[in-house]
């Protein structure tokens, strides 16, 4: 069950920092009228902080996960220049 739910997590993470690479090509940043509706609007500062804050918090928490669980599978006994 922890195995699914940390897939499922990481799967949603993805969707997240995709979603906010996709965020400035998606609006026109030279037009307020084409943002102004959105969440975290009527400023630019404001959408793109909910749009992409979220997507970069993903990736710092699944690269922070990656870094975790690279050390647990390396060798304790091993030197760090391989010897």
């Amino acid at each position: 069950m922890k195995k699914a739910l940390g897939a499922v997590g990481i799967l949603f993470g993805l969707y997240l920092i995709v979603r906010a690479v996709a965020e400035p090509f998606v609006i026109d940043m030279t037009d307020p009228a084409s943002y102004r509706q959105d969440w975290g609007g009527p400023s630019l500062a404001g959408v793109l902080l909910v749009h992409c804050g979220p997507g970069l918090v993903s990736a710092v928490l699944i690269g922070l996960a990656a870094r975790s669980w690279w050390r647990r599978r390396s060798p304790v006994g091993r030197s760090r220049d391989g010897e």
